[in-house]
């Protein structure tokens, strides 16, 4: 056992911690996702920590865990009855730990900021949770079910939060990624394609026998950057803008003597809601069969990858209205409502049929070699989350 998880031997009571300090040993356990760094931890410490503070406070625990190693726990606090669900949705997994600033799993405190890997994303949103789900219960049952959802592996295929979706619904969700104290309720999607477009090898000296498949594949990269500049011209999501496309990876070639028999661009296409896995298909097939009808020699098969959905939010459900009302007074002023570029469990949540939105702390730092969230806004992060829970499953 590493000094870094020994430090979970001793589990707090989350409806009397400071989320600060529970946060502060959240970060002490090593929880970095395997399927991003080989060889890293998983979410088993992490989980069982969870697991154990929710379970002293008399939460049923349900722990998921079909990939083996990659728990994900669900704690519910069962209401009594004729009351709304609610469920708070979080990731325990991390990105890496080399090249990080320091120790990464030794939390520090200096100038209102707790820094630490996992700090801002997002085991602070796990923490302050935990502590508002505590809270909200410590006088007793609330009418409608309370469910803490700490999910394995959002940092790379969402596997834990899909578990969790087979066996568990409710009546609405908040998702606790970082925000900034500002209300999330749209995000993009993405898609990736591999286009592979076809040549034919021979010598160099014989360029009567080839087809460079190389310089077949240039005429596609125009025509993508094309896309792209028609899609930022295009119709606007007015939290999110545009769609957007763009080449990640380009591989072809096998020495400087030899025409190129194949050549792959894997690309990229940013979705808003609106557009789908299939428009975007039908888009590059459209695209792809121009080229292949004006440009000589030109072959390509095109192949769908992972694709995630866009997520909007209606500004209208009762869990919008509730967590808005509160975070306004909590801050004084009526909270800034944003849209994220990147994707995130919402868009899971919501097709599961679960109205929901993101609503986090503030810091800085996500994947970055120093990460940090200020501790006050996790302290009203909490504040607010008691009060919605309190209020809608009431």
């Amino acid at each position: 056992m590493s000094p870094h998880t020994s430090s979970i031997a001793a589990v707090p009571d989350p409806s009397t911690a400071d989320p600060g300090g529970l946060l502060a040993r959240l970060i002490a356990v090593d929880s970095v996702n395997p399927d991003l760094v080989a060889g890293g931890a998983g979410e088993t410490a992490v989980a069982d920590f969870c697991g154990s503070c929710l379970a002293a406070r008399g939460f049923e625990i349900h722990r998921l865990e079909r990939r083996p190693g990659r728990p994900s726990v669900v704690a519910v606090a069962r209401g009594t009855g004729g009351g709304r669900s609610l469920m708070l949705n979080g990731h325990l997994d991390t990105v890496g730990l080399a090249g990080y600033d320091g120790d990464p799993l030794a939390p520090r405190v200096g100038e209102g900021r707790m820094y630490g890997r996992g700090a801002f994303d997002m085991k602070g949103g796990i923490a302050a949770m935990m502590v508002a789900a505590a809270r909200a219960t410590v006088g007793g049952p609330l009418r409608g079910d309370v469910l803490i959802a700490c999910v394995a592996d959002e940092e790379y295929g969402s596997s834990g939060t899909a578990e969790v979706l087979e066996s568990f619904t409710a009546d609405a969700a908040v998702v606790t990624e970082p925000s900034h104290l500002e209300v999330t309720l749209a995000h993009k999607g993405f898609v990736w394609f591999d286009v592979e477009i076809e040549g034919r090898a021979a010598h160099g000296s014989r360029p009567e026998l080839g087809i460079d498949a190389i310089a077949k594949a240039g005429h596609f990269l125009v025509a993508l950057e094309q896309l792209g500049q028609h899609l930022a011209d295009g119709p606007s999501h007015p939290l999110l803008g545009t769609g957007t496309v763009h080449a990640s990876v380009i591989r072809g070639g096998e020495e400087p003597s030899t025409y190129p028999a194949h050549c792959r661009v894997t690309l990229e296409r940013r979705t808003v809601p609106g557009e789908s896995a299939d428009g975007v298909e039908r888009e590059l097939a459209g695209l792809l069969d121009r080229l292949a009808a004006t440009v000589p020699d030109f072959s390509y098969r095109l192949t769908r990858g992972v694709h995630r959905e866009p997520f909007e939010a209606d500004p209208d459900a009762p869990i919008v209205r509730t967590l808005t009302r509160h975070a306004e007074r909590a801050l004084g002023h009526p909270p800034v409502v944003r849209a994220e570029p990147f994707w995130t469990d919402c868009a899971l949540l919501d097709r599961a049929g679960i109205p929901c939105l993101l609503f986090g702390a503030d810091g800085e730092g996500a994947h970055a070699a120093t990460e940090y969230v200020d501790l006050a806004s996790l302290d009203r992060l909490t504040d607010v989350l008691t009060a919605t829970i309190t209020d809608f499953c009431s």
